[in-house]
């Protein structure tokens, strides 16, 4: 299964895409889609749209697999990280793919070991568990974490343990 996982964020948005199973994992490519901050907000959730769908036409997932909304204390960065995360399920939804979504910390409990894991945390176990040569940037780290998240998944009992669920 090849697949598409997104850190969805407004200036800055986390891709990876990951193809394998919850076996064995082959990390094909990652990186982030960078907004410059004079581009107002409206042009930057179209170009996280247009990013995510030049990658989907590139490389074709089956699945995309998501961070889920998490608790901020501001109702603005809220707003804000829902416009960029819907603006990731549209691209999705414009190919027809199936999207699921993953609890941040479900997320870094399964591939960390600790739900309340830092970003440079998250960083150093990707790179080791999928042997980069080099240590991912946080939000590509973060979608590296989310897409290992879906592929552990697909085997029924982690499915429950990361509330997998279908979006």
């Amino acid at each position: 299964m090849r697949i598409l996982a997104i850190d969805p964020a407004v200036r800055n948005t986390g891709y990876a895409v990951l193809e394998g199973d919850q076996h064995k994992q082959n990390v094909i490519d990652y990186g982030v889609i960078s907004i410059p901050a004079k581009i107002k907000q409206s042009g930057a959730l179209s170009a996280v749209r247009t990013g995510l769908s030049n990658l989907i036409k590139q490389y074709e997932p089956d699945e995309v697999a998501v961070e889920a909304i998490i608790f901020v204390q501001s109702a603005r960065t809220a707003i804000s990280m829902g416009a960029a995360r819907a603006a990731s399920m549209i691209a999705a939804a414009d190919h027809g793919l199936d999207i699921y979504e993953y609890a941040p910390k479900k997320i870094k409990k399964a591939v960390v070991g600790n739900g309340n894991a830092d970003k440079a945390q998250v960083a150093f176990m990707i790179r080791a568990l999928l042997g980069l040569s080099e240590t991912p940037p946080h939000d590509a780290a973060d979608a590296l974490a989310i897409g290992l998240a879906h592929l552990s998944a697909s085997d029924p009992l982690k499915a429950s343990l990361l509330d997998r669920k279908k979006i």
